[in-house]
């Protein structure tokens, strides 16, 4: 979406800004929303940035932003003025509410901008893993007491693999573009592995673990660091809503130690960095030591294998019904990408002795008790 699609100054106006706007740019990489940089005319005045809200995906517009609001005005109250620590600060319109629909129906919100910071689609070093482990883990500490009943699904079942699993089963069944003889192998694996990837729903059902409030886009461009590379922010809270803590852990990992892009043809090229895997769990477990419980640390060797596994399920779902969810730029993307999530599911799922003990070695390096259950299945 181009800054000339859209009045922007107008739009801005309806927001309590201060100054006076000057330019506007076209802001980040995200697939979702439309944002906008907004540079203010006067140096003391701060810079903002203009988010259009996809009301396609979060169709309860009203809901997300009531999450966004509650959730930042928790961590408010836990972060020091004198730490490097920064939160996502939403401006209010005029007329006092936290988003503005305009007359064609589009959804808009405002943030301030926060300056000197900085964020990478990929890890480029162990410092980087490192630092995001940290602030995811305290983005989940900060709100470990707040009560999940208090938000929003804003994506209803959004991880929830089980769902996942039956629209995939559908879409076999019915075939709809006649695509099932190019995906034989991807659908063995799914069925291969289907029982033990409801491990944590199940879990979860037995109150074997607790839902907890969880961020549920843990991608590495979701947190923004200085120019130390040192954790400010954790940024994108749309899908903020109650999850496992095992979601967040496992969706870092996919896409924090994925070599390789997530739609990288070339499956050779996809490989796990364990370095950074290992930083990646330093961090985060340093920072959420203090509250999970030994079900929940043993859960995340889980949520590693869970997460590029339903990935794969969405993509070759998707691929099935003729692409009417994820944007393609050719024909046979979602294929190419379900493949590429199975590969790096088959590599992680090789490797899980080795990385399970990686987890168990850094809790026993952080003086924190636990019970965490070395078998996995064979399968």
């Amino acid at each position: 979406m181009n800054t000339h699609d859209f009045d922007i100054a107008a739009i801005a106006l309806k927001f309590q800004v201060t100054g006076s706007i000057a330019e506007v740019r076209n802001y980040g990489t995200g697939h979702i929303n439309d944002t906008f940089l907004l540079k203010n005319s006067n140096p003391t005045q701060p810079d903002y940035l203009l988010q259009r809200i996809n009301h396609y995906v979060f169709k309860d517009v009203t809901g997300l932003m009531e999450n966004i609001a509650r959730v930042t005005d928790h961590l408010e109250g836990k972060i020091s003025p004198d730490s490097n620590q920064k939160l996502l600060s939403l401006i209010d319109t005029k007329n006092g509410n936290t988003f503005y629909k305009d007359i064609d129906g589009n959804y808009w919100r405002l943030y301030l901008f926060i300056p000197g910071s900085r964020s990478y689609d990929i890890a480029e070093t162990a410092q980087q893993a490192y630092q995001a482990g940290i602030a995811f883990g305290r983005f989940q500490s900060m709100l470990s007491d707040m009560d999940p009943a208090l938000l929003s699904e804003t994506i209803v079942d959004f991880h929830n693999i089980e769902k996942r699993l039956k629209d995939f089963h559908e879409a076999v069944q019915a075939d709809k573009v006649k695509r099932l003889a190019d995906v034989a192998i991807e659908i063995e694996i799914i069925t291969r592995h289907e029982k033990d990837m409801c491990t944590i729903n199940q879990w979860g059902r037995a109150g074997l673990i607790p839902k907890r409030i969880t961020h549920n886009d843990t991608k590495l461009n979701n947190v923004l660091l200085d120019a130390d590379d040192k954790a400010i922010c954790v940024i994108d809270l749309d899908t903020v809503m109650t999850g496992y803590v095992a979601y967040d852990f496992g969706d870092a990992i996919r896409t924090i130690t994925n070599t390789a892009a997530e739609d990288e043809a070339d499956i050779e090229k996809i490989q796990v960095n364990t370095d950074l895997f290992t930083a990646y769990t330093e961090g985060y477990i340093k920072t959420t030591g203090n509250f999970l419980t030994e079900k929940e640390i043993e859960s995340l060797s889980w949520g590693m294998l869970l997460l590029p596994y339903m990935q794969g399920v969405r993509f070759l779902t998707d691929y099935l019904q003729d692409d009417t969810y994820f944007k393609i730029a050719y024909p046979e993307h979602n294929l190419v990408r379900a493949k590429a999530q199975f590969s790096l599911f088959t590599k992680l799922h090789e490797q899980s002795p080795k990385l399970r003990q990686i987890i168990t070695d850094t809790v026993t390096a952080q003086n924190i008790s636990t019970g965490i259950n070395t078998q996995l299945s064979n399968n």
